[in-house]
């Protein structure tokens, strides 16, 4: 791969089209090759750096061509230097011409879903499709990414239907969300005939600006190539006069040429057109007036244009490097009409602006820098009273579709603020503000907030109140561009000031948006709402659907942020009642999902139970796809907790459905991650790494997902990538705040148990401080106290500290007969393992034997095995009567499902206890059938008409493990029922307490 490529040859972008292409070979191999990859179906980023007019746009036009001729679609976008572009611009032109070109029925097949999402940043796929839906308000971090992965999708969708080439010029100039919109595309194209190709000035692109942070995310990428372009050689300065002015120039000619402009095309082309033919020939008739600078030649260029010709582009250097021919009209009070398309004609035959394809009407200057040397001729007075005739007149123009154009409006305004004044400045600032909220150009809209916010006086920071509506909707809105950029204090306190003013005017509908202003709540976060809802609901209708939602929400942060899981019971109670009374099948499915999050961390099963019954059921209903997905993801958590992943399977499949139609990647992630779990603890190795690669493309930061993987590679003997995984968990940790969150709850668990998997000894240190910075939480809720207990129930295990054992073994008890969350681990292992620290190995027998069950059951297989494996080796510990029998028949089954799921850490473990538990000969059983002496306990108990839950209690084990024994003796013994097995008892001297096993 050709990442930094050294060439040393250019052609201009103002070349004549129909002159030949000098030099660029090397380059150009470069550019095809990538397009070549494209073809086949491995997308390529190219970026094209170097200075102003060294023939950035003149390779890629020269690609493009080639493209087109092998049937490729090329879309050319290019950023613009001022302010008042909308977000997004570079992308919006190329996404316009091609919804322009094609019919509705194709425009909706390769959009899709996303097709809401698009329109809203190309208005034009709206005209082409008029009904579209309308989407669910989300957080602004998934809606962000939901309009990415729109674009994406449709962009990839139609290279199938048609290979693309897409331009994305001078980035250098590019805003932020546009560039991070670049780098999602990047990602994504790997395996589509798409080739992305962006043009820069490296000149301008210091070790802070926006463009440096991208080239450093995509150069790690193995589908990226940056090209570096420098100036003509001497040989190619003469090639190319020759070339555009049919000269033949001396070396001497040629050597001076070259020496005073470098090499860079733009220069030797105006040094070319300003120089005659006759003056060519004798070098010292021009020599000495070749500028040092290339303004001072475009300069000399403009001089040959006529007067009016000028005056026009003065003014539309104005305007931008984009413009529109109505307006330019309208500016243009001494030309008429028809004088104006005249002076324009003259630009374009000079080449001064060109036109913009597909366009009509509208025009662009040919370079930059032309640009900017006409505005430079305008004095700062005569700039300002122009932008102020371009702001009003666009007024007109726009007519009611201002908010559309709000940002060039605010852009001409802030430039004529000394003629004009501040009000129309803060007004198009504030909707340029919230249209920047809207395309998720999150860094603009802060821009803009706090532009209208200094124009009006109001602290940009501080605690101080609102002074007046106005401030308060633009401290709202800073306030939501903060979340979105996960600025918490900041947008407290922006959230805060608006909010007060809200309440002391009695604008019930604004504090109720800020109050519900949307928020992710987990257990260990602190969210603003805590700070809202209280004073919200004070203002509210009782009984009233904004008293529902507010409460929905409330419940969640009394129960999971203040640790008050009653209060947060009573606050959903009220809103089900408020949801049912009026029929708002939304609220209801609302409400449950989050309640059912809320039981499940605090392992309320029975709750949780009842309200998944309702929630599935209620589903399909829903007008709400997040509350569906959060109601499917609940539901499969606690199945695959509680050993039912059959039932679970069938919500992980609505759940992920119904993430994908909503596109929310926070959602797609939680929605995955059952998934994952359920298939690594059920050995789905294939499975599993599918859906841990699409969760980890989406989440790559994300604490579950990576314990997940983790979990997998060690499990499968793959420790080196096993560590690589767990190395990010611990940076994702680092980077959290302390606390009962997932970013510490999931490492305490996944530590101690990759340790004993791997056998590295340091994991088990490492995950001490960890765990008990978890439990001197008082907030801590209980699924997190779980894995933390879990975490140091095996490092009391591995150091064989009983005291540590002991104490864990209390606090995990009640907890027996589920699977943690976060590594699927039986609780009952655990507790066996404890047990058997503590040296109460037929306390430890019973803990396994239900661990046994609980796998087989819910078919669990590798927490099957490894549970086999440790009953074993507790078996060879005691050593009692028929203990060495049983450990051999543990590990053969032990062994035999991890020889088939490829487990090499736990089969390596299982051979050396083999060894151990052989090294005697062990006697053939004393019972009949190969009759276990437990098993002869339970049949004997049978034959007393004993149930099972009567059996259990009587032999201090569970109903589970005694059905799972009188299932095996059914077996063994050939009989069909409880009453034949009695019979059979009877017929063979079982009915009375057995005694020990002979040796």
């Amino acid at each position: 791969m050709l990442n930094n490529v050294s060439v040393v040859r250019a052609l201009s972008s103002n070349e004549p089209r129909e002159s030949g292409f000098i030099g660029r070979q090397l380059e150009l191999a470069v550019l095809t090759a990538a397009l070549d990859d494209a073809l086949s179906g491995r997308g390529q980023m190219v970026m094209l750096a170097g200075e102003p007019g060294i023939g950035k746009t003149r390779l890629a036009q020269e690609l493009a061509t080639h493209a087109e001729s092998l049937g490729v679609r090329v879309l050319w976008g290019w950023c613009y230097e001022g302010e008042g572009a909308p977000p997004y611009w570079p992308w919006v032109q190329p996404m316009r011409s091609y919804v322009q070109g094609h019919d509705a029925a194709q425009l909706r097949s390769e959009a899709g879903p996303g097709a809401v999402d698009i329109a809203e940043i190309v208005p034009e796929l709206q005209e082409k499709l008029p009904d579209l839906p309308s989407q669910p308000p989300l957080n602004p971090v998934q809606a962000r990414f939901r309009l990415f992965d729109s674009l994406t999708t449709f962009l990839k969708n139609a290279a199938q239907f048609q290979p693309i080439m897409l331009v994305l010029e001078d980035l250098h100039w590019a805003d932020r969300s546009s560039l991070l919109l670049l780098e999602f595309l990047a990602r994504e194209i790997e395996t589509s005939p798409l080739l992305l190709v962006g043009t820069y000035r490296d000149v301008e692109v210091t070790g802070r600006h926006p463009l440096s942070q991208t080239l450093g995310s995509l150069v790690r990428s193995q589908h990226f190539r940056r090209v570096q372009l420098e100036g003509l050689t001497q040989p190619e300065v003469g090639e190319f006069v020759e070339a555009i002015a049919g000269i033949n120039l001396p070396g001497d000619a040629v050597e001076v040429v070259h020496r005073r402009t470098e090499g860079n095309p733009l220069f030797v082309g105006e040094v070319v057109r300003l120089v005659s033919p006759e003056q060519m020939a004798d070098i010292r008739a021009w020599t000495d007036t070749i500028p040092a600078g290339v303004r001072d030649i475009i300069g000399r260029r403009l001089n040959q244009l006529s007067e009016d010709c000028n005056q026009v582009l003065r003014t539309a250097s104005v305007i931008g490097r984009e413009f529109d021919f109505k307006l330019l009209n309208l500016l243009s009070r001494d030309i008429d009409e028809e004088r104006l398309l005249e002076v324009l004609d003259e630009a374009l035959a000079a080449r001064a602006v060109e036109e913009v394809q597909h366009v009509a009407g509208r025009h662009q200057f040919a370079h930059a820098l032309i640009q900017e040397t006409l505005a430079e001729e305008l004095s700062a007075n005569r700039k300002v009273r122009l932008h102020a005739r371009i702001a009003e007149t666009l007024e007109e123009l726009y007519g009611e579709n201002v908010e559309v154009h709000a940002a060039e409006l605010a852009h001409h305004f802030a430039q004529a603020e000394a003629v004009v004044g501040s009000e129309k400045l803060a007004y198009y600032s504030m909707l340029a503000g919230e249209r920047a909220l809207g395309n998720y150009a999150w860094e603009d809209a802060q821009a803009y907030f706090q532009r209208a916010l200094i124009v009006k006086q109001v602290p940009v920071s501080g605690s101080e109140k609102a002074p007046d509506a106005e401030g308060a909707n633009l401290l709202f809105g800073l306030g939501r561009a903060h979340a979105a950029m996960m600025q918490s204090e900041e947008t407290l306190g922006c959230l805060s000031r608006a909010f007060d003013y809200y309440i002391e005017s009695g604008d019930t509908a604004q504090a109720i948006a800020i109050a519900e202003y949307p928020h992710y709540i987990r257990p260990g976060d602190q969210t603003a709402a805590s700070q809202f809802i209280p004073r919200a609901l004070a203002m509210v209708t009782p009984d009233s659907i904004e008293e529902g939602r507010l409460l929905s929400i409330y419940g969640s942060v009394l129960a999971l942020e203040q640790g008050d899981y009653e209060g947060g019971q009573k606050a959903f109670s009220r809103a089900l009642t408020i949801s049912r009374q009026e029929k708002n099948v939304t609220l209801e499915i609302r409400t449950l999902a989050n309640a059912m999050a809320v039981d499940g961390f605090h392992c309320r099963w029975q709750e949780n139970f009842e309200r998944n019954l309702r929630a599935t059921e209620l589903a399909p209903q829903a007008d709400d796809l997040r509350a569906e997905v959060d109601a499917y993801i609940n539901t499969v958590r606690v199945q695959n907790m509680m050993g039912d992943p059959e039932g679970a399977k069938p919500h992980a499949a609505a759940g992920l459905a119904a993430a994908e139609r909503l596109r929310d990647r926070m959602h797609l992630v939680r929605a995955l991650g059952p998934n994952v779990s359920m298939t690594v603890a059920k050995g789905e190795w294939q499975a599993a790494r599918a859906y841990s690669d699409c969760a980890l493309s989406h989440a790559p930061r994300d604490a579950p997902a990576l314990s997940n993987r983790t979990l997998l590679e060690y499990q499968v003997g793959n420790f080196d990538q096993g560590e690589v995984y767990i190395e990010r968990l611990l940076e994702v940790m680092r980077l959290s705040r302390p606390g009962p969150n997932v970013e510490y709850s999931f490492p305490a668990a996944i530590l101690p148990m990759i340790a004993r998997i791997s056998g590295r000894a340091s994991w088990f240190d490492t995950a001490v401080p960890i765990a008990e910075t978890m439990l001197s939480l008082s907030t801590v809720v209980a699924v997190r106290i779980i894995l933390a207990r879990v975490g140091l129930a095996l490092i009391a295990e591995h150091h064989k500290d009983i005291a540590a054992a002991q104490q864990q073994y209390v606090a995990l008890e009640p907890y027996r007969g589920i699977a943690t969350i976060a590594i699927l681990m039986s609780v009952d292992r655990v507790l066996g393992l404890l047990a058997q620290t503590m040296g109460n190995l037929d306390t430890a027998m019973t803990h396994f034997e239900d661990g046994l069950a609980f796998c087989r059951e819910a078919g669990y297989r590798p927490e099957l095995a490894w549970t086999c494996c440790d009953y074993a080796e507790m078996l060879l510990e005691r050593s009692g009567d028929g203990d060495r029998a049983g450990s051999i028949s543990m590990l053969g089954e032990a062994l035999a499902i991890s020889s088939e799921l490829g487990m090499r850490p736990l089969m390596e473990r299982v051979l050396v206890l083999q060894q151990r538990a052989e090294a005697q000969p062990v006697p053939a059983p004393a019972y009949p059938d190969g009759l276990s002496l437990r098993e002869v306990e339970v049949l004997r108990l049978i034959s007393g008409g004993k149930t099972d839950r009567e059996i259990g209690e009587e032999l201090f084990i569970s109903a589970r493990t005694v059905g799972h024994h009188v299932g095996n003796i059914l077996n063994k013994t050939n009989t069909a029922n409880r009453a034949e097995a009695a019979t059979y008892a009877a017929m063979n001297g079982l009915t009375m307490v057995p005694g020990p096993d002979p040796q």
